[in-house]
């Protein structure tokens, strides 16, 4: 599903007894789908808009959750190297993804963060066959040296949703009062 097309009824609740790995990917679709509804329909314009005192957007916001999707299974879970456009970013903007989503179209950013999702599932479908959510990312912590597990992974990326949707719900209420989950 994309998110040019995602209305609120399509959103799932996660299932309420399931095992851990359906337990964790539902939330994290859940989380996945809040955000799309938060940019639903929104112009180029709204998404590049800011809410004092931040200069967060919802056009910076989708495209940073792209960049975490890809980071953390593309790269750290299955050590591949980094996908376009991050990998042409260049490291003088640490916060490049933030700082030039408003040079992309609303379509481009729909259409890269459902890339960016669909190969995440991608690792995590062929992760959860594999090892489960026992299993280990190519790329060490370089905090610690260990490497992370897939179930760590996976409720890292709910935590970073659960935060940047909390954001989405003030910006999107600032540009036209659409309120709700």
């Amino acid at each position: 599903m994309t998110t040019a097309t995602f209305a609120p009824d399509d959103r799932r609740d996660p299932a309420l007894r399931a095992g851990e790995a359906e337990t964790l990917l539902g939330f994290l679709n859940y989380h996945r789908d809040t955000l799309r509804m938060k940019i639903g329909g929104l112009t180029a314009e709204q998404l590049a808009t800011t809410l004092a005192p931040s200069d967060m957007t919802l056009g910076g916001m989708l495209k940073h959750l792209a960049l975490v999707e890809d980071n953390w299974l593309v790269v750290v879970f299955a050590g591949q190297p980094d996908p376009e456009p991050w990998a042409s970013a260049g490291d003088d903007d640490p916060d490049w993804e933030w700082h030039s989503a408003h040079l992309d179209s609303p379509t481009e950013l729909r259409e890269l963060y459902d890339a960016s999702v669909a190969r995440a599932d991608t690792v995590i479908s062929a992760a959860l066959a594999g090892g489960g959510l026992a299993a280990e990312s190519q790329r060490p912590s370089r905090h610690t040296g260990e490497r992370f597990s897939l179930r760590w992974i996976l409720l890292h990326l709910v935590e970073e949703y659960a935060r940047h949707n909390g954001h989405a719900d003030l910006i999107r209420q600032s540009i036209d009062g659409q309120v709700g989950e």
